[in-house]
């Protein structure tokens, strides 16, 4: 990856698992398994704690078909690790039901509420609910959740250079569905947890105000996608608006300005997720417009 901390930087019970996994399954762990578990207390308690409950937990959709939505997304951010890893594992969750490669084999629900995710991503000044009117409250906030989590992790993805390498994809995936997105609690142990009451708080939390290396302005900064002095503007817009245009001269800019590999961590973690809260808000409020209304 392009930071040589999400390979190398891990604290010592995280590098025994993934010496041991990778042991055990003799390939080595994918590079979404490195990020998720380099400083959990920053971005994966709270990331995780989203993605279990809206990928595998009770929902409108079956699982087959939240991944499938969550391959849609990275079809939006072009990003080849998760548009191969979310089509293989709409393959296992779906069990034949829906095809990746079919976008008609998907039911009408599906398409619909794929439209408007996708204009919530692309466009969330001009979400519109019409074309999912008739579809229940709670799938449309159900939908909501997924599309925020791979709204980030897809932005993080193309920012820090994943690559699907030989084995992961099988092995990768049957992992993640097997296990329902969970780790070890002994590998998320890292500093203090504070409960909002709610996921999403939770998440904003870990992001703005959690124990980090950059100013707690920089971070907001780039969470609401406010000017910020460069090189740190032109990262940060990237990540949000461009991530799979992203390349290792990007981060040669910025450490050659004189910034640590863990600042940029921090505000491409701030960027993605401040442009996913964005998408999120934008769908949340069309819903609730349409709900008073």
């Amino acid at each position: 990856m392009r930071l040589s901390i999400l390979d190398q930087g891990h604290r010592r019970r995280a590098k025994l698992f993934l010496a041991f996994t990778a042991m055990m399954s003799r390939v080595d762990s994918p590079d979404i398994v490195k990020m998720l578990l380099y400083r959990p207390g920053f971005l994966t308690r709270a990331l995780l704690d989203l993605t279990a409950d809206a990928m595998r937990g009770p929902s409108y959709w079956t699982a087959g078909e939240r991944e499938y939505l969550a391959m849609c997304t990275a079809r939006l951010h072009q990003c080849p690790f998760c548009i191969d890893t979310h089509a293989e594992l709409t393959r296992i969750a779906g069990h034949g039901e829906i095809d990746p490669d079919d976008a008609a084999s998907a039911r009408p629900q599906l398409r619909a509420v794929r439209e408007f995710l996708d204009v919530a991503t692309r466009d969330p000044d001009h979400v519109d609910i019409t074309g999912v009117a008739d579809l229940p409250e709670d799938a449309l906030r159900e939908a909501l959740h997924v599309n925020l989590v791979w709204n980030i992790v897809n932005r993080l993805a193309n920012a820090f250079g994943f690559v699907l390498r030989e084995g992961q994809l099988h092995s990768g995936t049957r992992a993640l569905h097997r296990f329902g997105y969970r780790f070890p609690s002994f590998l998320l142990t890292d500093g203090p947890v504070t409960d909002h009451g709610d996921v999403v708080a939770n998440l904003r939390h870990a992001v703005l105000d959690a124990p980090a290396t950059t100013d707690p302005a920089l971070r907001a900064a780039a969470v609401a996608g406010d000017p910020l002095p460069e090189p740190w503007q032109s990262y940060a817009t990237a990540v949000r608006d461009t991530s799979y245009r992203i390349t290792d001269t990007d981060i040669e800019r910025l450490t050659a300005a004189g910034h640590t590999e863990d600042q940029i961590f921090e505000v491409a973690v701030a960027a993605a997720v401040g442009a996913a809260l964005r998408s999120f808000d934008a769908g949340r409020n069309a819903l609730e417009q349409k709900t008073t209304g």
